[in-house]
């Protein structure tokens, strides 16, 4: 049986529509998941809505709306984006779906028993926007000397009684988990700020609200619903099937990798790991937290009229260009910047003009003077194996390398290298030439252009999942040649001239983009 793998995105707060960031970690994730997938691994991606907490009743309450009839409505935006976005998950979560409460209750009494929850009255800061408390000494002064939370949203003093979890009991705990486990924390700068604040000494967290009750009732405890953190981290169990303790939870737990945003990263990599260490469960293996996107370098707010709607991205310039943009352009775990101009231009430049012209010259070429007919090489030349070579070690070596890392514009860089070594090599042998004066080396030239084409659409599946699906088709490419282990079989190509698999005239797979007239989706 394969080896598992288990990732996640972080759980969405459908409050509004889905923005470029949910589009970027949701692209991101699928990529990670879908490259696990093409090198043997058994792989569940877990996405969804966290559709409880305050700000959640407050947004229904001003639109006049049920809560739950809003949240039907808000996550099923995001589960269009996923659908739009080609995103691979293998179950949607909603935090009001009755599967979770059951969850959510389990991991509570789990607590509960292990003793680290008490009743108490909680006084202090309170952000609804973040759905997170701050201490006195994380406040920073607004306008008007008005107190904000660290990342300057209002925050407002709340007294309520409260369920307390121990929190304070597993400082040790966390800065021992930091240490044994490494990478549990990626990039390096998010663990450093995470060491900081726990090293600082924690306090005893309030994880139940009394003041409103949208959310998971707590056991035992009329009036009061869980916190909706707590609530929503448990997506990652109840998406594989807990408190059921075997089948799916018992094959992929711990998870391999909670990807999400970095102003996040607090509740993942401390209260997170507290409240499963408390629940006796072990603790995910990793957590990335990836920077934020920047439209022109600025900051997306509405006040500035630059949010962008991902699925108008999507719509104007392709699913794949989208996808092949974000993780080429901007460096995992940094913020990056965005531009319709930036997009054009990178597409253009490199899927366009370089591996989509690459394959339509040479299929073209294949389809109108050899009637689609597989080229058969004679005898190998230095420059032949040398292009071979490049393909193999960026296909084989580099670009899995660094998608296993995360780092996706590295294993992008190496690919691109292969393809510009592919576009060189194909106008200095010059085929078109070859045609005339020899036509057994022109075989043998456009045989390693075909086994270069297969390899490059092969290895960039994770990113652009279409478009290399429709180019292995037009290659001829079965299911079973498509992973990264088929990578290794030289003899597949033989295989397919043995069969006599003839070229069809091919359809272009990547059109050249065009700036929006009007420009305004940045």
């Amino acid at each position: 049986m394969s080896e598992p793998y288990y990732i996640t995105t972080a759980i969405a707060y459908p409050n509004g529509k889905p923005h470029i960031g949910h589009a970027y970690e949701a692209i991101a994730t699928d990529a990670i998941a879908r490259f696990q997938r093409l090198m043997g691994r058994d792989v569940r991606l877990v996405t969804g809505t966290d559709e409880h907490g305050l700000k959640m009743a407050q947004t229904a309450r001003a639109a006049d709306r049920e809560t739950l009839e809003f949240a039907d409505e808000m996550s099923s935006y995001f589960k269009q984006m996923c659908e739009t976005l080609n995103i691979s998950y293998d179950c949607f979560m909603r935090t009001s779906d009755p599967r979770h409460h059951e969850a959510s209750i389990a991991l509570w009494k789990a607590m509960e028993a292990s003793g680290d929850l008490y009743l108490d009255r909680y006084e202090g800061w309170y952000s609804v926007r973040d759905e997170a408390y701050y201490g006195e000494e994380e406040l920073v002064e607004g306008e008007g000397g008005i107190k904000l939370s660290p990342q300057g949203t209002p925050v407002e003093w709340t007294v309520e009684e409260s369920w307390f979890f121990r929190l304070s009991r597993y400082q040790d705990k966390l800065l021992e988990l930091y240490n044994s486990q490494p990478d549990f924390i990626r990039p390096e700068s998010r663990k450093n700020e995470v060491l900081r604040f726990v090293e600082g000494g924690l306090k005893d967290l309030s994880v139940s609200r009394t003041s409103f009750d949208w959310g998971v009732p707590v056991p035992g405890s009329p009036g009061h619903v869980m916190y909706v953190w707590v609530d929503a981290l448990t997506t990652y169990l109840s998406g594989i099937g807990f408190p059921a303790r075997e089948g799916e939870f018992e094959r992929f737990w711990p998870a391999d990798a909670h990807i999400i945003g970095k102003d996040i990263v607090r509740f993942h990599t401390v209260y997170w790991p507290a409240f499963l260490m408390s629940a006796g469960l072990p603790i995910p293996k990793q957590v990335f937290g990836h920077g934020f996107l920047l439209s022109r370098g600025e900051k997306m707010s509405k006040s500035l009229g630059n949010v962008v709607d991902p699925m108008e991205l999507a719509e104007r310039f392709g699913v794949d260009a989208l996808r092949y943009f974000l993780l080429r352009e901007v460096s995992f775990g940094q913020d990056g910047s965005y531009s319709a101009e930036a997009i054009v231009t990178r597409v253009n430049a490199e899927l366009a003009n370089s591996f989509g012209n690459l394959a339509q010259r040479t299929l073209s070429f294949i389809s109108k003077n050899l009637e689609g007919r597989l080229p058969k090489a004679d005898v190998m030349t230095s420059d032949d194996e040398a292009l071979l070579a490049i393909v193999d070690d960026a296909c084989r070596n580099d670009v899995p390398r660094e998608f296993a890392s995360f780092t996706f514009s590295q294993g992008l860089e190496s690919w691109m290298k292969a393809v510009f070594a592919c576009n060189q090599y194909i106008d200095a042998q010059a085929p078109w030439t070859l045609r005339k004066t020899d036509p057994v080396r022109m075989e043998t030239v456009l045989e390693v252009l075909l086994r270069a084409i297969r390899a490059l659409a092969i290895a960039v599946q994770p990113i652009i999942p279409a478009s290399s699906a429709r180019l292995l088709d037009q290659l001829g490419i079965d299911a079973h040649g498509r992973d990264y282990a088929a990578l290794n079989d030289q003899d597949y190509y033989n295989n397919m001239v043995s069969v006599d698999f003839r070229l069809s005239p091919p359809s272009p797979i990547f059109p050249r983009l065009e700036l929006p007239a009007d420009d305004d989706v940045d």
